[in-house]
């Protein structure tokens, strides 16, 4: 009782009501009142012009900047550098005491000699932390936890050097493009990084190691893959055969542009096209300058080719073929270090277990147990992020 009670419509139906249809669409309209009312006055904007963007979307970041949505295109580093000129930053636990055994502990680690610390991209790459579960206990690389290991890395005082060890067919490009910033980052410091291929490291696997000062792959790693796709399983066809029914109401022309329930139109279509081209220009460019090689050239070995190891040492996208040992040995000896120990990172003693974190980094640097779907969908076969390459067996 009455009209509007439609929660069992998804049950005895196959589309809208009059009534249910009318309740959804004013529930869409509201929301988006209220989005446009907030944007406008957060951004000294009318709400026409805010309702105008809403249909321009998706934007792309030079596109919100121009409309006026942000401020400022960067990485995080560049927000933090801006906070310290107005201040210090402390992380929240530092204003805790610290038992004696802790303390004590920790200084006898950082009087140990330089170590290589050994940081794993492994598994498809998302944005966020990396998260482990029973059907992928192997996990997936977060973009928050690697980003946070490399940075402790390079503040702490016992590591000289880092190997960035990829076995990874890729995922997100956001995800990769931050990782990919945290390299250059930690060389900008004055601490090596080398990278180090597994099995396979490809697409946004490549992505994130092609900033290292030097790449060591396998001769059978799978690498390359310098390319990007996008687009969605529309299952609409499937659902009506079955008889499942599906309507929706939308406020924004582009409301539904990544559902799985309608196709692509026209300017869909257009929109995607410009946003592929704009991530492979990015792809490219960064390659050419990781690799000291002109455009044209970076062009010419990328187009999504995958490459064997032996392949991509050949044509200057790899720097030299070994293993993880030898990874170790050039990045110790870019650092000048004789027989280091090397270390995972970042470390799992009891003393790190017993502890607070000290700051954002330890916080985000710990690995969650948890279904990762990224990673489950690139075992089934299923492309979970613009920069993957799909699975390739050498038989």
């Amino acid at each position: 009782r009455y009209e509007y009670k439609n929660a069992v419509d998804r049950l005895t139906r196959t589309g809208f009501t009059a009534a249910h249809r009318e309740a959804a669409e004013r529930l869409a309209v509201s929301a988006l009142e209220q989005v446009v009312a907030a944007v406008a006055a957060a951004r000294g904007l009318t709400p026409a012009r805010v309702r105008e963007l809403v249909d321009e979307a998706p934007l792309s970041a030079p596109q919100a900047l121009a409309a006026g949505l942000i401020d400022r295109i960067g990485y995080r580093d560049e927000v933090y550098a801006s906070l310290r000129d107005q201040g210090e930053l402390l992380y929240l636990s530092r204003y805790r005491r610290r038992s004696a055994p802790v303390r004590l502990a920790r200084q006898v680690r950082t009087r140990r000699r330089k170590a290589v610390a050994v940081v794993r991209v492994t598994g498809g790459i998302s944005q966020g932390r990396s998260r482990r579960g029973p059907l992928s206990p192997s996990g997936g690389a977060g973009s928050d936890t690697v980003g946070a290991a490399l940075r402790s890395a390079g503040r702490a005082d016992g590591i000289g050097a880092v190997v960035l060890r990829v076995d990874s067919p890729g995922g997100s490009y956001v995800a990769s493009d931050v990782i990919w910033r945290e390299v250059r980052r930690l060389r900008e410091t004055g601490t090596p990084v080398v990278a180090s291929m597994g099995d396979v490291a490809a697409s946004g696997g490549y992505f994130v190691a092609m900033a290292a000062d030097a790449i060591v792959a396998q001769p059978g790693t799978l690498t390359g893959s310098i390319g990007v796709f996008s687009g969605k399983l529309v299952t609409a066809g499937l659902l009506d055969r079955i008889g499942v029914g599906t309507d929706a109401v939308v406020e924004g022309r582009h409301a539904r542009m990544f559902s799985p329930l309608v196709g692509f139109d026209d300017e869909q279509w257009r929109r995607l096209e410009e946003w592929l081209d704009r991530v492979y220009d990015d792809f490219v460019g960064k390659v050419a300058e990781g690799r000291g090689l002109s455009r044209e050239r970076a062009h010419e070995l990328a187009r999504g080719r995958v490459w064997t190891g032996a392949d991509a040492h050949e044509r200057g996208l790899v720097d030299e073929l070994g293993g993880l040992d030898r990874a170790v040995e050039l990045a110790a000896a870019k650092a000048g270090l004789d027989g280091p120990e090397v270390r995972r990172w970042p470390p799992r003693g009891m003393t790190d277990l017993v502890s607070p974190p000290r700051s954002s980094e330890d916080a985000a640097a710990t690995s969650d147990w948890s279904p990762d779907l990224a990673d489950l969908a690139t075992r089934l076969g299923a492309p979970h992020g613009p920069l993957t390459m799909p699975p390739l067996r050498l038989t």
